[in-house]
């Protein structure tokens, strides 16, 4: 006498429980992973285009107490924000830094500032531009 089997015959009547299992895991994987590339890439674009204030140092003249440092800041309509410049001594030693604020209503400011200095400096550094 021969025993019955109780298994169906291979790929006859579809996929088995293991391999649909593996399926759904595979599905569920790549739409996680689609999430996390999509929020990945939105977080990247909102900090690079949000930069919405950006400087550059034209000039610069130092004396033994002060920097004047001309400043050209380029920022959309509306927005407040400042900007950080620093002058070091000949030694690289930082001898003076300030925060220089421009107001809401330009989109393009050329403006001469005064950094105040502890002891003679020998360059200025515009360090960067922010919005707030």
């Amino acid at each position: 006498m021969s025993t019955a089997s109780t298994r169906p015959p291979e790929g006859r009547y579809g996929l088995s429980s293991d391999e649909r299992a593996d399926r759904t895991l595979r599905i569920v994987g790549a739409g996680l992973a689609a999430v996390v590339l999509t929020l990945l890439g939105w977080f990247g674009h909102h900090h690079v285009v949000q930069n919405e204030i950006s400087g550059e140092l034209i000039a610069f003249d130092v004396s033994k107490t002060e920097v004047r440092v001309r400043l050209e800041v380029h920022k959309d309509a509306g927005v407040e924000g400042y900007c950080t410049v620093r002058s070091q001594a000949e030694d690289g030693a930082e001898v003076g830094r300030a925060d220089f604020r421009f107001g809401r209503d330009d989109t393009r400011v050329d403006k001469v500032v005064t950094l105040r200095t502890t002891s003679p400096g020998t360059s200025a550094e515009l360090v960067g531009c922010h919005a707030g």
